[in-house]
């Protein structure tokens, strides 16, 4: 007697160009979340949820949006919240004087953020990071000047975060 029930595949590897992928999403999805945290005072934990739940690869209108790497995703957002403050400084001391981080563009902020916790608290080569959250914000702000200013920002911060890497 045979069985003629198929045995389940096992997933496919992902590539590396899948994975770069996966992992600018995460970082989108990051800038988004602490954007959506800072206007509806929800928890890093609700929030996070929430994206995992219905933006990770969820349809909206007929786009598909892409498959994160939960991982980075996770650990962004815990940083970002957890080393704020930090992240805050650095990124105020990269700013004129006349414009500290409370004054800029909210999607900036959370960008800031997000790149910061990054710089202090992975082994991400600054440089990459700089140019994936430069994206971001071209993604955000495609008419602007913004990602002329995100990567000056972003420049400073990262200098200031592993001068060693420069």
């Amino acid at each position: 007697m045979t069985d003629d029930t198929p045995t389940p595949q096992a997933p496919l590897p992902i590539s590396g160009n899948q994975r770069r992928k996966m992992k600018s999403a995460s970082r989108l999805y990051a800038v988004q979340a602490l954007f959506q945290m800072e206007h509806s005072g929800q928890t890093v934990e609700k929030v996070m949820q929430e994206f995992e739940d219905h933006r990770f690869g969820a349809t909206y209108e007929g786009d598909e949006m892409a498959e994160g790497d939960i991982d980075l995703f996770r650990h962004t957002m815990k940083d970002a919240v957890n080393y704020q403050a930090k992240i805050d400084q650095m990124t105020d001391r990269a700013l004129v004087a006349k414009w500290p981080i409370a004054r800029i563009d909210p999607t900036l902020r959370a960008l800031f953020r997000a790149a910061g916790a990054e710089m202090v608290q992975t082994d991400t080569p600054p440089k990459v990071v700089i140019k994936e959250y430069v994206d971001v914000a071209a993604a955000f702000f495609p008419e602007g000047k913004e990602a002329r200013f995100v990567n000056a920002v972003l420049d400073h911060m990262a200098r200031e975060a592993r001068p060693e890497a420069f």
